[in-house]
């Protein structure tokens, strides 16, 4: 027994561990820190040496760090680090903790430049602020680059961008405005021509530096350094307020070794564009090779903040954190030991990180919880307060904010520079309503002030209507005639809204004249008495669907007018070789359209109103009429006596006739129409009288021209009399064996 006991104890005490374990991973989660490291602490008393002792350090660094004892959290850091170099899954935690404390807000745009942060305005990549673009205005900006738009690229969901800032993304193109994905290839969409035309005259100035810039890129590719540089420097003079350019910039000094000239550089790209994690990139890597590493570190901490998913940012990062948590040697100074000392000559930089009192930090891998970060002195939501020390608050402040008095010495380093950057004036453009010529956004198609416009992938511009009717005719671009076939299957007539916010807002006048020209068309349109649409096709009776099948240009111009109406209704006649189609007619309500990829479309409907035509006319190709509605006369007392008996009898006869009809006709009817309508419990209720009449004239086998007296007929009586004879007919026929066609 005692034997068993014994063999079984490393088990057991194996199992107590891993239940610990759980439990300090549980406390983790509900941030009770402190608990956690008391446990993991435990758990290293009985713990071997190696991978697992390491592992168990890490996490009890991680609970000391998000509990606020940061200076215990480094120190355990350290000693992991000396039974094995930290691989980066062993601080993934710690990067998330320091990136969470580092998190910019609109107090502190941590540029390294105090009190600047005002001046510059703070942007982000889905707001850019005032001066973002180096023209003064937002609104043509890229949201990618946060630059001025160069050769725009209007995507299908109406945005634009870079053509240049899209093709870094090979796989399928995803709006960065409205997430919305894009089927169609980068290298398919082409540059907006009257967009990108009205930039270089509004923006001439810009628009050259942006030229610059594209010419500095082709040189820096071939490895021409000095000539790359040379164009920068010209595109700078031109917009100085352009953070891309000073960036680029950084780059080409870094790739010529003048290390002093990349941070000077990526500094301003910093001040420019403040939450922009590429500049930040930029000045960390600058700060590497000049041998600055704890800067370094804190300005890809910077950019985590500001771009979580910055993938060369977090590899960076974990490698100075590796490094700084590296064992010392005799020829490394002591980076860890020595930040105590380092306090007094650092007095003079801010004690906090000026974040709110409690900062959201991304999800701690594998926890799948979202911790905060409580603000010294502070209580969190949970009631744990802020146990740190006010030296462990400045040591880890020390880690992460940067040498004021550093920052001091590169200004008076650069001496005049950065103030002639300062003092010259911002490239603005000239005053826009001297440019101003309404011309530039006229439609090519109508001539008139593009309305709604809508940008083809081949990048020309057209009104909505103008190229929905050319489309109509023929699936290529009215003017360059690409292929627009696939444009077409998708319909995704989306507006480009950069240009319709440039009308609104520099051609106000001209848009209220152009929304009245609209308004005036649509209100014709819509007009039900009036220049009513006419399909020139079949006989169309109330309460019966027609599905028709639309090819012709004109008629997928009407039928789309009368949607975009909203009154979705036509009315179809029989065609008149005199007149062009008949004075009487039905008409039809659209219940639904599928679009097909050649532009033709199956068009459901079903009949509402009769109507008699008073006026024949023709628009746009397609034929129109004025018209007035029919009503059935109602009759009381004892003529409604004598319709109802008369009603009853041939709605009998009706079913008789229908029921006579072979099994394979009777499912063909009833699969295109649906089976004969019960008898209305009210017999006039409707002003078209029963709708099993209009049903069982269009199954009867008539002609068009048999059937369209009915229509006009507005007495009941008049119309089953009439249906009775048919009836009779088709009685006799089949008695004396002369079979009777079934319409189709």
């Amino acid at each position: 027994m005692r034997h068993t006991l014994t063999s079984n104890k490393p088990s057991t005490m194996g199992a107590e561990s891993d239940s610990m374990l759980q439990l300090a991973a549980e406390a983790f989660r509900a941030k009770n820190f402190d608990l956690a490291a008391d446990i993991y602490e435990c758990q290293l008393a009985a713990s071997g040496d190696g991978e697992s002792r390491q592992k168990l350090m890490v996490k009890r660094a991680d609970a000391l760090a998000f509990g606020g004892k940061f200076s215990e959290a480094f120190e355990v850091y350290r000693q992991a680090a000396e039974i094995e170099r930290l691989r980066p899954i062993h601080l993934l935690n710690l990067i998330e903790y320091l990136t969470s404390i580092t998190k910019p807000d609109s107090g502190d745009t941590h540029t390294g430049i105090p009190g600047e942060g005002a001046k510059s305005g703070t942007a982000t990549a889905g707001s850019p602020g005032v001066g973002a673009t180096g023209n003064g205005d937002a609104d043509v900006s890229c949201r990618i680059c946060l630059s001025s738009l160069f050769e725009p690229v209007t995507l299908p969901c109406g945005h634009c961008f870079c053509k240049k800032c899209l093709e870094r993304d090979k796989k399928e193109v995803v709006c960065k405005e409205c997430r919305q994905g894009s089927k169609v290839a980068v290298h398919s969409y082409r540059v907006n021509v009257v967009l990108s035309n009205l930039l270089a005259k509004w923006f001439p100035r810009v628009h050259q530096a942006a030229r610059l810039r594209r010419e500095g890129n082709g040189l820096y590719a071939e490895k021409k350094m000095e000539a790359a540089l040379e164009k920068y420097n010209q595109a700078i003079l031109i917009a100085p307020a352009d953070h891309i350019l000073f960036s680029n910039r950084s780059q080409i000094h870094s790739s010529l070794k003048h290390y002093d000239k990349a941070l000077r550089d990526a500094e301003m790209a910093c001040k420019l564009m403040p939450l922009w994690s590429k500049g930040h990139v930029r000045r960390a890597q600058a700060l590497v090779s000049l041998g600055r590493t704890e800067e370094a570190l804190k300005e890809y901490l910077l950019c985590l903040s500001i771009e979580p998913d910055c993938r060369l940012a977090r590899n960076e990062a974990n490698k100075l954190l590796s490094d700084l948590l590296a064992p010392v040697t005799d020829q490394v100074p002591e980076h860890i030991s020595d930040f105590p000392k380092i306090l007094p000559s650092r007095g003079r930089i801010k004690n906090s990180i000026n974040t709110p009192s409690q900062i959201p930090a991304p999800l701690l891998s594998g926890s799948g919880v979202t911790h905060t970060v409580p603000a010294a002195g502070r209580s969190d939501s949970s009631g744990v307060k802020d146990q740190r020390k006010p030296e462990d608050r400045k040591l880890y402040h020390c880690l992460l904010k940067r040498k004021r008095s550093g920052v001091k010495e590169e200004e008076e380093q650069e001496g005049e520079g950065w103030r002639d950057h300062q003092k010259r004036p911002k490239c603005e453009p000239a005053e826009v309503k001297d440019l101003l010529d309404p011309t530039d956004l006229e439609c090519s198609l109508c001539m008139r002030l593009l309305y709604e416009p809508v940008t083809t992938p081949c990048g020309h511009t057209f009104c909505l209507q103008c190229l929905k009717r050319c489309l109509d005719h023929n699936p290529k671009c009215p003017l360059c005639k690409e292929e627009l076939s696939e444009y077409l299957v998708q319909r995704q007539y989306c507006k480009t809204a950069l240009m319709e916010n440039l009308i609104a807002r520099y051609l106000p006048s001209e848009l209220v004249e152009r929304q009245k020209i609209h308004q005036e068309e649509m209100a014709e349109l819509s007009n039900l008495n009036k220049n009513v649409p006419i399909f020139v096709c079949t006989m169309a009776f109330p309460t019966v669907p027609c599905p028709l099948h639309i090819f012709e240009p004109c008629y997928r111009l009407m039928i789309r007018r009368c949607m975009e109406t909203g009154t979705n209704c036509f009315g179809m006649c029989l065609g008149d070789d005199l007149k062009g189609f008949a004075d009487y007619g039905c008409l039809l309500e659209i219940r639904d359209v599928k679009f097909f990829s050649d532009g033709s479309s199956v068009v459901d409907t079903i009949g509402r109103r009769r109507f008699k035509v008073i006026q024949h006319r023709e628009r746009d190709g397609y034929n129109t009429a004025d018209i007035e509605y029919l009503e059935d006369v109602k009759v009381e007392g004892l003529a409604m006596g004598e319709l109802q008996s008369l009603h009853d009898a041939v709605y009998e006869q009706a079913l008789v006739w229908v029921n006579s009809l072979k099994a394979e006709q009777k499912e063909r009817i009833e699969g295109h129409f649906g089976p004969i309508p019960a008898k209305d419990s009210e017999l006039q209720a409707s002003p078209n009288g029963p709708s099993w009449c209009w049903w069982l004239l269009a199954v009867l086998p008539l002609e068009g021209r048999a059937q369209l007296p009915f229509l006009a007929i507005t007495s009941l009586k008049d119309r089953l009399s009439g249906i009775r004879k048919v009836l009779l007919f088709m009685a006799q026929s089949r008695h004396r064996g002369h079979p009777v066609g079934q319409r189709s």
